[in-house]
């Protein structure tokens, strides 16, 4: 029953990072096919809408909080920044790169997240501990490795390739990613002041996704009127479906699942995995050319982003074991414990 306990979360990550990079092939392949990006989120958010009114009606009908006019204030800003700004920014930024330097970049998320933590006060530094340093080290290598994912390329390491690069800008794309990043982190920041008085993860996702349909939706038709680019032939329907569905509805109720059992930065270590699965996706589908550095800023993003996961953990261990030590102090009888508070403050003097 344990090891069940233990597979079956490391199974479903696994799972969700698959579905992840499905989306990423997918959705370059629609718009090489001429489906503009803001129009594919748009019907995105849609589909994640439909899909995840059941889970939010059926599993959180009894548990749900009242919404309050406060809650859709919180709400909207969460679904312009983590729907609206960060979907619309990546899409057209995949559309002017391609799924690996997307997946890569994507891992600077934890690194963006933890420095606006820090500086709302969410997330304690502590320079002078070894998780403190670790945690500033690796957000320094996971952006140098986004630099050289960015801007450095060298030769060509693969046997195939194809050299047209139709459609891709190796600095409008990167950036516009790394600002997806950053929309994506100010939304983490606003869900956990949001979380604390509205505690219904699946409503609260599913209210984002119709605010942000709303959102994106209006943007795709101020930006393109004709109603040709709003058919959905085959590919554009799979891609459509397939990341509203796969990648928003179901990836988040199984990371919401996850994090329930193992915590969230037991779920943030499998992140890395989308950029291997799409680097192999796309150098045998799309015959995508693998660079010197794709791979050396790939693996500095990697390396930091563990850092950052390692100094967490390390942090949270810590934690642990001041309230154990709390708890031990108050168990004591009162002389012992004037004893030893006497013996500390001593040695700290």
């Amino acid at each position: 029953m344990a090891k069940s306990r233990d597979l079956l979360p490391s199974l479903a990550m696994v799972l969700v990072q698959i579905g992840y990079a499905g989306m990423n092939i997918t959705s370059k392949m629609a718009m090489e096919a001429g489906m503009k990006p803001l129009i594919l989120v748009a019907y995105r958010q849609i589909f994640a809408s439909i899909a995840t009114l059941p889970v939010a009606y059926f599993l959180e009908r009894k548990t749900r909080p009242k919404i309050t006019l406060r809650v859709l204030v919180q709400v909207f800003f969460c679904s312009i920044t983590g729907v609206t700004g960060n979907q619309v920014l990546y899409f057209i930024g995949l559309q002017n790169s391609s799924p690996t330097i997307a997946c890569a970049l994507t891992n600077l998320l934890p690194a963006v997240t933890f420095l606006l933590a820090a500086i709302f006060r969410q997330e304690a530094v502590g320079f002078r501990k070894v998780s403190g340093q670790a945690k500033v080290i690796g957000t320094v290598v996971c952006v140098i490795g986004a630099m050289v994912l960015s801007f450095y390329h060298a030769q060509n390491i693969t046997s195939h390739g194809s050299d047209d690069s139709t459609g891709t800008n190796f600095f409008l794309g990167p950036f516009l990613i790394m600002a997806s990043a950053m929309s994506c982190a100010v939304w983490f920041i606003i869900q956990t002041k949001m979380s604390e008085t509205f505690a219904a993860p699946y409503t609260s996702t599913l209210l984002m996704c119709l605010m942000g349909s709303i959102q994106c939706g209006g943007i795709a038709l101020i930006s393109d009127h004709k109603l040709a680019d709003w058919s959905l032939p085959p590919l554009r329907l799979i891609a459509a479906l397939y990341s509203g569905v796969v990648a928003s509805a179901l990836g988040f109720c199984l990371m919401s699942w996850a994090i329930n059992i193992k915590g969230p930065l037991y779920v943030s270590v499998f992140s890395p995995l989308v950029l291997v699965i799409v680097a192999v996706f796309s150098w045998t589908l799309l015959e995508e050319k693998l660079y010197t550095g794709t791979f050396m800023g790939s693996a500095l993003v990697v390396i930091g982003l563990y850092g950052v996961l390692w100094g967490k953990d390390r942090e949270m261990n810590e934690k642990e074991d001041e309230v154990e030590n709390q708890k031990k102090v108050k168990q004591q009888p009162p002389d012992k414990r004037d004893i030893n508070e006497d013996i500390e403050s001593r040695l700290s003097s």
